[in-house]
């Protein structure tokens, strides 16, 4: 039995089943929610993949359930497979948290060889599955911060462009383009763009890495001083930034462009 000590078995043998807290979830919580339980107990979600055979993976989950007669805690591994849902038992666990007796299972899981990374695809030139899962996690367009932001100046009454090059001819694109105010908005990703404050260094190819997001930072900067130079106003956002508050600026800068183009035009 994994745990900390036997006393909790004991205790639990006296004085009844093991208290809920120690293995069962929370009524209610959203498939989300579950689903980063798992993640957190195991590491990541990288590390929770079931080697089905020629080139197949499936995610897998931790189940906790209570044997009545024994009132001891079993972890079952489950995962899914053209349809069915293959159980494997993992271990008998012991601490009084299920995020714990959680956390202690995928341990003895991984230890077993029961989970683990995927191959990588043929080609890939990620260093690790999980580096490839972080990646694939970090997307281009339409990610989360970007649609809160559009949402909210959409509410506004502005109308824009989407991922869009603010010049034609220039291989630059935005996430954002008012075209008449000529303003271009950026939400750059905190890993992709190297944000000072959530940028957390990779451990495995790093110095590739490091190399990787110098470069993207140095671009950003060639794209805000070239749309300068092409007469446009540049506004960057980090990911974690809080939307309402970057909506407010676009906002005013945008409507801020546009009285003023209009003026200039009444005036000539």
């Amino acid at each position: 039995m994994i745990g900390v000590t036997g006393s909790h078995q004991e205790g639990w043998r006296r004085q009844g089943p093991p208290p809920d807290r120690a293995w069962r979830g929370k009524p209610g919580r959203s498939r989300a929610a579950l689903t980063a339980e798992q993640d957190r107990a195991a590491g990541g979600r990288a590390v929770r993949y079931v080697d089905l055979g020629e080139g197949r993976y499936a995610l897998a989950s931790i189940a906790l359930k209570v044997l009545p007669k024994t009132r001891r805690i079993r972890a079952y591994l489950r995962w899914s497979d053209e349809g069915r849902t293959p159980t494997k038992y993992v271990c008998e666990v012991c601490y009084p948290t299920r995020a714990r007796n959680l956390a202690a299972a995928w341990a003895e899981a991984r230890a077993r060889g029961l989970v683990g990374e995927r191959q990588l695809p043929s080609g890939s030139w990620a260093s690790s599955s999980s580096v490839r899962a972080s990646m694939r996690g970090n997307r281009g367009k339409d990610t989360v911060p970007e649609k809160a932001l559009r949402s909210l100046l959409h509410g506004r009454g502005l109308r824009y462009r989407v991922s869009a090059r603010p010049v034609p001819t220039l291989r630059r694109t935005a996430d954002l383009v008012f075209t008449r105010a000529r303003v271009a908005v950026f939400v750059d990703g905190c890993y992709w763009h190297g944000c000072p404050e959530h940028l957390r260094p990779a451990t495995t190819n790093s110095a590739f890495w490091q190399d990787k997001i110098a470069a993207n930072r140095v671009r950003d900067a060639e794209t805000d001083r070239i749309l300068a130079e092409e007469g446009w106003d540049v506004l960057r956002f980090w990911e974690h930034e809080d939307p309402e508050v970057a909506a407010e600026r676009v906002a005013d800068l945008v409507r801020e462009k546009t009285m003023g183009a209009t003026a200039f035009r009444l005036s000539h």
